[in-house]
């Protein structure tokens, strides 16, 4: 039996309930950025459920770094559409988002009528340990099988240092991963397909139809809203800013928060500096993409600027426009690319591009991973800049000290007493808010 049936019969052996379960599960605990989000789905997907194996993981991820918006909501998408086909993806997608757009959407309530959630941030404390152990875990298995050859690791290196060191753009780093690969692609680690091996479309029946669906609605939507209410109306404001947001974003959240809070403060006036620092706050605390942070903006600008309605009500609905323009576009990239994606498996140099991408990634989480440790390890940190150089380093006087005993406490859990995931989440929430109680 080939790789090809092999697969689609594995993937109808799965009980869709049973994917559910692990989807709900994922989204739950999608803490920790792309990085832990990443490390989470390989530990469930790859090494928990083996419904996938390590080559078909990383090549959807290949492709998912390639794309616009949050790389880790779109490789669930691609995941569940690999077992389930459209109602798979669809399924995994939505519920990768679902669980943090409800408690985003719970805080922003609480924020704007009691001004105050800090409380959110001692209870999800120790979670982030957890996390840190988690990616370390995830990044250590991943270099054992994406660097098996020098030039993996160079690349490794090369999309860690270009990141961290000289803050060259996202999408360059990919993009020159993908010429080195094209070009020593027998160099390149990577395991070809054989042309019968490969999924094609007829496998995955509705896909193109499912990508025409998610343009349409993403598209009417835009276009009624400006129609009905015209183009300076918040409503149209929304979905215009976020589609365009939806559509450049490459290299996740990180790359365009900037750009957010600057066009949100400076140009609509939706909220203040400080408003949007704590969005960034809430969103760090809770599951799902970082860049769920828009909808935190998108609640203000409603609550603030909708008119005609209760300020909650324009807010509740503007921060759900957010999410469907912000999100909806995801689908379409997986839906309609992803087909067609699966045949580069056979194509021996675009196979080895795509791997030498994988290769880079590994850099690229631990640019990610480290960026997450020193935000979480130390209260303080600057940017060191000379040369062409940009860093950011901490201040050592800064250290937090719980973050530092409950990392400790995670990797002994993790590496020496090997606790089940769900042990080690729950144990390190505990501890997080047993350690702010006693502080």
């Amino acid at each position: 039996m080939n790789e090809s049936a092999s697969e689609l019969q594995k993937s109808q052996s799965i009980p869709f309930a049973e994917a559910l379960a692990v989807w709900w599960r994922i989204g739950l605990l999608s803490f920790g950025g792309p990085a832990g989000q990443i490390a989470l789905m390989h530990r469930m997907i790859v090494e928990e459920k083996k419904w996938l194996d390590e080559s078909r993981f990383l090549h959807a991820l290949n492709y998912c770094m390639l794309l616009p918006g949050p790389e880790a909501q779109q490789l669930a998408t691609y995941v569940g559409w690999l077992l389930h086909g459209v109602k798979g993806g669809l399924v995994a997608g939505i519920l990768f988002i679902l669980p943090g757009a409800a408690m985003i959407l719970a805080l922003s309530w609480a924020y704007v009528l009691l001004g105050d959630v800090s409380i959110v941030a001692g209870l999800l404390f120790g979670l982030k340990a957890a996390v840190l152990a988690i990616v370390f875990q995830a990044m250590m298995r991943l270099s054992q099988r994406a660097l098996k050859t020098p030039i993996a690791g160079l690349l490794a290196v090369g999309g860690f240092f270009a990141l961290f060191v000289f803050d060259v753009a996202f999408p360059l780093v990919v993009l020159g991963a993908a010429i080195i690969g094209w070009a020593f692609a027998s160099k390149i680690n990577a395991k070809t397909a054989e042309p019968e091996d490969i999924l094609t479309t007829d496998i995955r029946p509705g896909t193109k139809r499912a990508a025409f669906i998610c343009a349409a609605l993403w598209l009417l939507s835009v276009v009624g809203l400006i129609a009905l209410f015209g183009d300076s109306s918040v409503w149209a404001q929304i979905a215009l800013f976020f589609s365009k947001l939806a559509v450049v974003t490459f290299g996740g959240a990180y790359a365009v928060l900037a750009y957010v809070a600057q066009q949100a403060v400076e140009l609509y006036g939706w909220l203040e500096p400080g408003e949007m620092l704590d969005g960034l706050g809430l969103a760090e605390t809770t599951p799902g993409p970082l860049i769920l942070v828009t909808q935190f903006v998108g609640f203000l600008a409603g609550f603030r600027e909708a008119t005609g309605m209760h300020p909650l009500l324009g807010a509740t609905l503007a921060a759900l426009l957010t999410t469907w323009v912000t999100f909806l576009p995801c689908f379409v990239w997986i839906f309609a690319g992803a087909p067609y994606v699966e045949k580069l498996r056979g194509m021996p140099r675009l196979n080895a591009a795509l791997s030498a991408v994988t290769a880079a990634v590994v850099g690229v989480i631990a640019n990610l991973a480290l960026w997450f440790a020193l935000n979480y390890l130390f209260a303080n940190n600057f940017t060191w800049e000379a040369a062409g150089i940009s860093v950011l380093l901490p201040e050592l006087s800064s250290f937090e000290t719980g973050a530092w005993v409950l990392t400790a406490v995670a990797f002994v859990c993790m590496f020496v007493l090997r606790l089940g995931l769900f042990s080690l989440l729950g144990l390190l929430c505990l501890s997080g808010v047993l350690w702010q109680w006693l502080i």
